[in-house]
Order: structure tokens, then sequence, then C-alpha cells
């Protein structure tokens, strides 16, 4: 008892030591840079509406809105990448304090081991310091399924309006949460096949397992339980609660019930384009597995995938040697698998998304790191288990940290993808600086771009009232600062008025110039 705990600790300050520090180290990616504005109404004026055609789900608004709330945060103007990344990171941090929620699914060590892996799996940390919907969606998932199988096994209450306030947490997060559900039915179906054919002979000893069996493969799942079916009644009933709240803006925009089916017609469209986010089948695996830029670090989390195999097995034994319950294993790696394959059919792929079948290849390794301490049967077999295991995690930390601090813009990183390069923030830097020369916050600039390669400038430029964006050569080209992407070729240094005043890298091979009338330049360098 007093070694897993100690585990569990270690787990969770290593969780904090590499989610939490320099949060503001990467500068915001695109996509950050789009919610960030997004949630700006609704910090600054209270006003939010979901959109189906984009910023995904409301849960990430809402709950930030609610932590700076009762942290006081400042204005919107006045926030900070920290303000809104840390909402994520603490998401990164429950994903591993709420490990014993399936402590008697998993067993007391895989949970135990599951929350070192957790705490050090350069993705999960990545992505932990990434202030998008993944994060959240990976945490009410989990919560999902450990409540979910601890309501089958024990009925109450509690754990109904917990399975139900997860379901629609997922549901209100992002649409992807359909994959899970898809995957997750048929988990099930793979569970009960194998429980009725491939196990033809069920071993008396497992009589936990057997009932537990039957409950995730839906066999008697509620007939035999009394009083089961108006607390499944309960569940639904707080999932459709909080998918009305969110979607409705707590029952303000009530279009946005329509607009949370509306929703799958837009992104079902966007998932089948060929756009550069399609990619190849094995796209999430080589991230994952085997990664290498040109002479950069060879990064894998292979030893996850190696402990993922052996637990998953473990648990298509007769006897398995994990203690916790062998249906649950079983249903985990058919929905760990058929997510994964999910997201390897869809053309339209970018790396977060591998977070979700991430986690449960996590836990089923957990389970094959207890499953491989108690095949060894010698103390030599054991201490050489010990030392594979400690090796193989210490890598895992090592990755971890050199993905979110020294490489975190990187394109080394596997994780990097359409990163936003740190020299947009000398961009951001310079026109502050010119800008304290002419009218402050109120002087005028004109951003003006081609194919969106604005973003995340309005993020960065939000505190100047008077920043107009602009598409191709259609924008005010008379503003006393201009921002052009280089593309266009706007040589408005050509005529005299106007200083180049900067060259500067947006994102891999993306430029953007910096121009300024001459008479503030000269005003701004004296």
């Amino acid at each position: 008892m007093k070694c897993w705990l100690a585990i569990f600790v270690l787990a969770v300050v290593a969780a904090l030591a590499l989610r939490l520090p320099e949060l503001d180290r990467r500068p915001m990616h695109n996509d950050e840079s789009v919610n960030a504005i997004k949630f700006g109404e609704l910090w600054e004026r209270g006003s939010y509406q979901y959109d189906p055609t984009e910023h995904h789900g409301p849960t990430l608004h809402y709950f930030t809105a609610a932590f700076l709330k009762l942290t006081g945060a400042p204005d919107f103007k006045q926030l900070s990448e920290v303000h809104l990344r840390i909402v994520t990171a603490i998401a990164g941090v429950l994903l591993v304090l709420l490990l014993p929620l399936a402590r008697d699914a998993l067993g007391r060590g895989a949970v135990g081991a599951a929350a070192i892996f957790t705490a050090l799996s350069p993705v999960m940390v990545f992505y932990s310091r990434y202030w998008i919907h993944e994060q959240l969606l990976v945490l009410f998932t989990f919560v999902a399924l450990a409540a979910g199988w601890n309501f089958l096994r024990k009925p109450s209450w509690p754990w109904a309006v917990l399975t139900g306030l997860a379901f629609g947490l997922m549901h209100a997060t992002k649409e992807t949460f359909v994959f899970v559900i898809a995957a997750a039915a048929g988990a099930v179906v793979l569970n009960g096949l194998w429980r009725r054919f491939g196990e033809p002979t069920p071993n008396p000893s497992k009589e936990g397992n057997l009932k537990s069996d039957a409950q995730l493969c839906g066999v008697p799942l509620l007939g035999g339980v009394r009083g089961g079916f108006p607390l499944v009644l309960l569940a639904l009933a707080v999932w459709l609660f909080v998918w009305m709240a969110l979607f409705t803006s707590f029952f303000t925009n009530w279009t946005g019930l329509l607009d949370s089916f509306r929703t799958y017609k837009a992104w079902g469209s966007l998932a089948g384009q060929h756009s550069v986010h399609a990619h190849e089948g094995s796209f999430y695996f080589e991230r994952l597995f085997w990664f290498k830029q040109g002479r950069g670090h060879f990064w894998s989390e292979g030893l996850l995938l190696i402990l993922a195999i052996v637990g998953a097995s473990d648990s298509f034994r007769r006897t398995p040697r994990n203690e916790g319950d062998a249906g649950f294993v079983r249903f985990l790696f058919f929905l760990t698998v058929l997510l994964a394959g999910i997201y390897a059919v869809i053309p339209y792929k970018t790396p977060w998304c591998a977070l979700g079948f991430a986690h449960g290849m996590i836990l089923l390794a957990g389970v094959g790191a207890v499953v491989l301490w108690k095949a060894g049967k010698s103390m030599i077999s054991r201490c050489a288990v010990i030392a594979v295991l400690v090796l193989g995690t210490a890598h895992l930390g090592w990755q971890a940290w050199r993905s979110s601090f020294p490489l975190c813009a990187d394109r080394a990183n596997p994780w990097v993808y359409g990163q936003t390069s740190p020299d947009l923030l000398n961009l951001v830097e310079a026109v502050q600086d010119i800008a304290k020369s002419g009218e402050g916050d109120a002087t005028l600039i004109s951003v003006v771009t081609a194919g969106g390669d604005c973003w995340p400038l309005p993020w960065y430029l939000r505190q100047f009232d008077d920043a107009g964006w602009w598409e191709d050569r259609l924008g005010d080209t008379s503003a006393p600062i201009l921002i052009a992407s280089a593309k266009l070729n706007l040589r408005l240094d050509a005529s005299g008025d106007y200083v180049m005043a900067g060259y500067y890298q947006l994102r891999s091979r993306v430029f953007l110039e910096l121009y300024v009338e001459r008479k503030l330049w000269e005003k701004s360098v004296k």
C-alpha cells in the first residue's frame, strides 16, 4: 500500500513539474489564438454563442471563464498565455489525480504505473500545455468510462450522475466525442463476441470478471440489477441537461441545440477534404513510435506500446496475472484499437487527435507493467523488469521535458504542427515599441495577409483598438504601421513614404514584412 501511494504521489509531482512551469514559453498556435479571440467575447461581455463551423464545443471557454473568475484574472487585454493554458494544464494533472476512479477496474498496481506513464508521456505533457479542447475531451472520456464501469458494477445515484455529467461534458467539448461513442459500442460488441465464442470455458475463480463482462457486453446490463433502469434514466437526464445548458449558452440561445447537430455536416465535409491537413494513415503512429526529423533526436513512446500489448494480452488469458477486471481491460483494448483505427482512416489529421487512443494505450501499459512484474519468478528477473521500467520511464520523462521546453516550437519535435515561430514575438515587440512614438494603443495598424496568414496576430495585437485585418491587396495600405505577407510583394518602401522595418517568420516558410510610415519611423529611432 505504501509503495503504491508513493508511486502515485511521485506521478502527481511529476505531472505538476512538467505541466505548470513556463506556460508562456511557446508562442500561441493559430488554433489557440482563434479560440482566445472567441473567448474574449465571453470574458469581456459575457456573451458566448456556439458556432457549428468553428471553435468546437463550449466547455473550453466556460471552464476557462470560471477558473479566471475564481482566480481574479485581469481584463482581456491583460490576459497572458499562462491564464489560458493553465486550464488545460490542470486538466492534464487531473487526468493523473483521478486515476484511482479506475482502481478496481485496472488494479491498484496498474493505476500506479499508469499514473507515472500519464505524467511522463511526451504527447500527454505537450498537449496539456496547449489551450485547445483535446485535453479536456480525454479527461472527460476517462471519467465517463471509469464512472460508467463503477455504475455497472455497483449501481448508485452518485455513479449515475457522474457518468451522465462526464458524457455530457464530452458531448459539449468536441464533435469527435462521437468517435469515442462509436468505438465504445464496437468494443462492447467485440468483448461480447470474445466472451461468447473465444472463451467457452469460464474460470470460476474469476466470478467478479464474469459479472463485469456480462455487463460490459450488455447481456443482462440492467435486467439483473434491481432499480437499474431508473438510474440509467437519471444518467441520461444529466447528460441531456449538460448538453442543453452548454449549447444554449445557459438557456439563452436555443438554436445552439440545432447547431450541435448541424455541426456534423460542416465538420464531416471538412474531414473528407484534401487539404494541408490530409495525411497518410501512419501519421499518428509515426509521431508516437518512430519520429525523426533530419539529424534531430529520435522520438518514441514505443515502451508504452509494448507494455500495452502485454497488458491487453493478459486480459485474454484464462487466469490473468493482473488483479484488475479482465473484462474491463479487454474492453479498453478494443476501444483503443477501434478509436486509433477511426482516426487513422479519416484523411483530415492533426496530431493532437492522437491523445484519445494514446491515453487508452497508457492505461493498458499500466496493466502491462504489473503483468511483467508478476511474470518474473526470480529476484534477478524482477530486478531486470524494474531496470527496464525505470530506464524506459526516465526516457519518456526526458522526451517530455525536451518537447515541452527547449524544443517546444521546433519542427524536430513530433508534436509541433503548424507552430508559430518565436520570431513573431520579435515583430510584436517591434510594433509595440514603434507605436509608443505614435498614438500608443490608438495607433492605426493594417495587417494585410494572404490565405489567413494573420493568425495569431489578432491575439498579440489585441491591445490596439484600430488594428484592421485584410485579405490580399484589398486592405488599407496607408496606415502608419502596416504588416503584410511577404508573398504579396507590396514593396511599399519603393515610394519612399514607408520604411521596410523588418522581415519576420510567422511559421515555417511563411514570412511577414513590417512597413512603418517614414515620419513615424524616424521619430521612433531617435
